[in-house]
């Protein structure tokens, strides 16, 4: 298996693979050097808009099939989790369990094991059966409602950015990686039950900070942050492309009103800026983006060009820190975050179910691999 020497080199985690947030946390743990081994269903599981060896969430860890629905294959995955530091489940509360790869049955193989949980609702509570996506989760939460422009407006949801990747992946890694250190001390493992509806309320601390204290109404569209002011917002440009504009601190707006020209309302006039933003948006579509780019650029003005992934890959301070890279003839985001003693980098491509059946069940100590292969209980793809 080809070795990452990244940070979390050595640690050893089964992941029972399901769709989006579970999968991003796995990939996470591997690129920063983790021995991850993918556990499928012979011929299903991951993202299913392309072929698998698109998948970039499946990147870095080989994959097993095993038949759980076989009595075998339910103890082969118990093997491996008396091997591992981690497991990573995201069915729903209660499945795993039925299967005989519940908490219960992998501590008492494993007390010292990790078992981290990836759901919508959580473990328990009155949703918690109940099916959802990123869109329901943080609608819940109270996310989704302040998202938008104007309050009149329907709500803006940013793709599944906030809820399955913000507020589920990373803090199921996040807990993981806090239990992991428990147990290392201790030698207790424990359930880790990262709910994305937990994870979303946690990140709006600021803004529950604001409107519990009064500085905001709570509404879409009058927060500081969220479309009210004019120095914090996107405008068009003559060529139909888009500048980020965030000014908010007094000096920073400062460097924009000598960048931007010409004489403005003051930048905390509250009832000039109706005309700040007009005066604002004639001004930028006034020149294209790259022109107000050149404009902007080296300045303390917090003006920046919006681009399309495609422009994103290219910038040159993307670029200049390899913020994305080609690897096997795909471009993707390199691992993150940055490490000064033990870098991690990116190991083998996303691969199907089952590619690697016979090479990762030997690898982690399986010695009855072609048996298992021979009688269907796992599948070498």
């Amino acid at each position: 298996m080809t070795i990452n020497p990244g940070p979390l080199n050595g640690v050893r985690v089964v992941e029972m693979v399901g769709i989006g947030p579970g999968p991003f946390a796995a990939m996470m743990l591997a690129d920063l050097g983790a021995d991850v081994v993918r556990v499928h269903r012979p011929g299903g599981g991951g993202l299913q808009v392309t072929r698998p060896e698109q998948d970039l969430l499946g990147r870095g860890r080989p994959s097993v099939a095993l038949d759980l629905k076989d009595p075998r294959g339910v103890e082969t995955v118990l093997r491996l989790v008396e091997q591992a530091d981690v497991l990573l489940e995201g069915f729903r509360p209660g499945v795993t369990e039925r299967l005989g790869i519940g908490p219960d049955d992998c501590l008492a193989r494993n007390p010292s094991l990790v078992y981290g949980r990836m759901t919508g609702w959580g473990q328990d509570g009155p949703l918690s059966q109940t099916a959802g996506h990123d869109m329901n989760y943080i609608a819940v939460a109270g996310a989704l409602d302040p998202l938008g422009r104007r309050p009149d407006d329907a709500p803006a949801f940013p793709m599944n950015l906030l809820g399955d990747f913000g507020g589920g992946s990373l803090y199921l890694v996040a807990g993981v990686l806090a239990a992991l250190l428990h147990a290392r001390a201790s030698g207790e493992g424990q359930v880790v039950d990262a709910a994305i509806t937990d994870g979303t309320a946690h990140l709006l601390t600021m803004a529950v900070t604001m409107q519990q204290a009064g500085i905001w109404d709570g509404r879409r569209g009058t927060n500081l942050l969220g479309g009210a002011a004019p120095f914090y917002d996107v405008f068009r440009t003559s060529d139909g492309r888009w500048m980020s504009v965030g000014p908010l601190e007094p000096q920073f707006f400062a460097a924009f009103v000598e960048r931007v020209g010409g004489d403005l309302p003051g930048q905390y006039d509250l009832q000039d800026w109706g005309t700040l933003r007009t005066e604002l948006e004639r001004r930028f579509a006034s020149r294209t983006q790259a022109e107000w780019t050149d404009v902007f650029d080296g300045s303390d003005a917090c003006v920046h060009p919006v681009l399309p992934l495609t422009e994103a890959y290219e910038h040159p301070h993307n670029v200049a820190r390899g913020t994305y890279v080609e690897h096997h003839g795909t471009t993707q985001p390199a691992p993150a975050p940055r490490f000064s003693r033990t870098a991690p980098h990116l190991t083998t491509p996303p691969v199907g179910p089952g590619a690697n059946t016979r090479e990762a069940l030997t690898a982690w100590g399986i010695d009855d691999v072609e048996t298992l292969i021979a009688d269907g209980v796992a599948v070498q793809a």
